[in-house]
């Protein structure tokens, strides 16, 4: 469950996808005859001999904890993992039938397309034979670089067909003015998860490991030992220098302070040497009226890199920007080295996905809509959607009902509150209108080519929009997705088709098991519009200072509660959980959990014959073990290290009970007393919404 911002899809699909490195395997792995298990909740996940109020994760969770462990595959297996996995199984049967099937149905059709590039995907001969064909024009291209314009006009092209470098862009809605669509930059250029690998000798090794994986690249690419060795010097010297004057995630975070708005040719004048019109014009956006920059220090210094660094460091580094964004699709000797960096290294994953569900990843992210329609014909009923509907209307009563008894805010403020929630809305399951692919062209031969083109159609659809209204049917998940968002801008939640399965959303289960998953899901993003940030957005989504002085303290001394509460959390001896980043997310759980019993109860009030023991518990301890078991998780070091330090949400385990700490009802349910390793003092419960 994020709360998200929205990034050019072309920008970040293909660095995104290296993370997914391919396996070198010729033949698909045979799939089972039936998908995996449905996880969803049961009492034989529990250990009962665990005191609930000793360790309630272990006592929700740890007979689960015990027969899970990580699959080789796998950084990490969890009830979202499980469930993912699960899912990528129903999909992998959509796709073997239009793979199947492509050659007999209507070109351009969503069925004809996803069959297609599924069978490219597959195709590992074909790759192999290719060899470093799909890319040599683009070597060719860096090499031919005499200037400065000839850099910005290359970069330019990159960032349409999704190779990143340099910096971020984005076209979404403006901030201040959540009507139309702006021009975003922001910092970027690094190949690492985060500065911090840079910067941080906890991460020394992984730096180490970086250049010499760097240079190995090199090497495959045809280099002579000395020449990769000093290249891959010349990317690890500027991307550390990006990371110097890179914010930090806990930064990134501030909206206000990342809202930097430059009119006309303002932002060309304070960066020279960044050749913004040949950059805008390449990406056919000729002199947009203004541009939202992020991070204006990170572009000063830019500058100064790009004015002062011969052009050979930047061929260098662009060289490497496009192998490490292709890497993944290339012959084996490529795709291996770089999973043995991005998979093995910097998550601790033994072993790569079976190739079929590692070409799902690349569907999904290429042909997002046309895989969801297939799969929302199949797989999601017209059922579902009303009792979602339903559990949502539920949700918002009680949230409206909170906002207007909250006793530490005053009228002022609460008006606006109130206002703000009168306009809030729901998406369920899938658009209404799935977009149309009709015009990106794939090839049954042509991998690499199939992921570059959907790039650069994604990337010229939000650049088209630049400065026209915002289309408010847009989804940004697509439907097969195991997750859901709240987005500020058009204050709404969202819920993808592929979340509302077991163990989130189960219709043959009680009340108290829904309420407990997908209840507490639903109270989470509506709290997302009244967490750190989400409150900073008005009833139009703009961000905008709707709280009086008085109010915005009490709310911050509140949340404070909450941010000192999950530093003491200790995922690794000395790494600790960063409650300033986790902040939002561990907000909206704190209300999501709250939200959702009071929910609960007021279904149980209202039918009392549900007040009853199942498996011998009751509603109120199966609510709260279906939420604990919700966030079951068995993690690798190396991926909890990675993920502490650039997730803005808690690990799963501090997320099974860290909200329940601040929450009565737990303590009178399993009966936690003073002393209790579960126990926290009433004067340190955060109490927001």
């Amino acid at each position: 469950m994020n709360k998200i911002t929205f990034p050019s899809r072309a920008s970040w699909l293909l660095a995104g996808l290296t993370l997914n490195a391919w396996g070198a395997d010729s033949m698909p792995a045979p799939s089972p005859s039936a998908p995996p298990r449905v996880p969803a909740f049961s009492v034989t996940y529990m250990d009962r001999t665990v005191n609930p109020g000793s360790n309630f994760y272990q006592f929700a969770n740890g007979q689960w904890l015990k027969n899970n462990p990580v699959p080789a595959d796998k950084s990490r297996w969890a009830a979202f993992t499980e469930l993912a996995e699960r899912n990528w199984y129903l999909i992998h049967e959509i796709l073997e039938d239009a793979g199947h099937a492509s050659s007999a149905l209507p070109p351009q059709s969503p069925r004809r397309q996803v069959g297609d590039f599924y069978g490219s995907a597959m195709d590992t001969n074909r790759i192999e034979a290719l060899g470093l064909q799909p890319i040599a024009g683009d070597l060719e291209r860096i090499n031919r670089i005499q200037t400065k314009r000839d850099l910005f006009a290359l970069l330019a092209d990159f960032h349409q067909s999704g190779i990143g470098g340099f910096f971020g862009t984005g076209f979404g809605a403006d901030e201040k003015d959540s009507s139309i669509y702006a021009v975003e930059l922001g910092q970027g250029g690094l190949s690492l998860p985060d500065r911090d690998y840079y910067l941080k000798d906890s991460f020394a090794d992984k730096l180490q490991q970086y250049r010499t994986h760097v240079q190995k690249m090199f090497t495959l690419l045809g280099e002579k030992p000395v020449a990769a060795e000093a290249d891959a010097a010349t990317v690890v010297i500027l991307e550390t220098e990006l990371a110097k004057v890179s914010r930090s995630r806990v930064d990134l975070r501030d909206p206000n302070k990342n809202y930097n708005k430059f009119t006309g040719n303002e932002l060309a004048a304070k960066t020279p040497a960044l050749l913004w019109e040949v950059y805008f014009s390449g990406r056919s956006l000729a002199s947009p009226a203004y541009e939202i920059v992020g991070q204006p220090e990170f572009f000063a210094a830019l500058n100064q890199m790009v004015a002062t660094r011969p052009l050979a460091d930047w061929q260098v580094y662009l060289r490497w920007h496009l192998l490490h964004g292709s890497a993944a699709f290339l012959p084996a000797a490529f795709e291996e080295e770089n999973f043995n960096f991005f998979g093995k290294a910097l998550s601790g994953q033994p072993e790569q996905e079976p190739r079929w569900k590692r070409a799902a990843h690349i569907i999904d992210g290429c042909l997002g809509e046309a895989l969801g329609q297939l799969y929302v014909e199949k797989y999601f009923p017209p059922a579902a959607k009303a009792r979602m509907n339903e559990l949502v209307e539920n949700l918002k009563s009680v949230f409206h009902d909170r906002l207007q008894a909250v006793p530490w805010m005053t009228a002022a403020t609460r008006s606006k509150a109130l206002a703000k929630f009168t306009r809030f809305t729901q998406k369920i399951g899938c658009p209404d209108t799935f977009r149309d692919y009709s015009k990106v062209t794939i090839a049954r031969d042509d991998l690499l080519g199939n992921i570059r083109r959907a790039a650069v159609f994604e990337s010229r659809r939000e650049i088209a929009r630049v400065g026209q209204a915002v289309d408010r049917t847009e989804w940004h998940m697509t439907p097969e997705t195991v997750n859901a968002y709240f987005n500020p801008q058009q204050n709404e939640i969202v819920f993808p088709a592929g979340i509302l399965q077991p163990p989130f959303f189960d219709v043959t289960l009680d009340d108290a098991v829904n309420y407990g998953g997908i209840g507490v899901v639903i109270g989470h993003e509506i709290t997302h519009g009244y967490d750190d940030q989400g409150r900073k957005h008005d009833a139009d989504g703009n961000l905008n200072d709707w709280w009086t002085e008085a109010d915005a303290k009490e709310f911050e001394a509140r949340a404070k509660l909450v941010e000192e509460e999950y530093d003491a959390f200790e995922p690794l001896p000395g790494l600790h959980v960063n409650g300033k980043l986790t902040l939002g997310e561990n907000l909206a759980d704190l209300g999501g959990v709250n939200v959702a019993y009071e929910a609960l109860q007021r279904v149980l009030a209202k039918d009392p014959a549900k007040r009853k023991l199942v498996d011998g518990l009751t509603p109120e301890e199966r609510f709260f073990i279906s939420f604990a078991q919700v966030w079951r998780t068995n993690i690798r070091p190396a991926e909890a290290q990675r993920l502490v330090t650039v997730d803005p949400h808690s690990p799963g385990q501090f997320r099974a009970y860290g909200p329940l700490l601040n929450v009565p009802a737990f303590y009178d349910t399993f009966h936690i007393a003073p002393g209790s390793p579960m126990w926290r003092a009433p004067g340190q419960r955060a109490k927001v919404w």
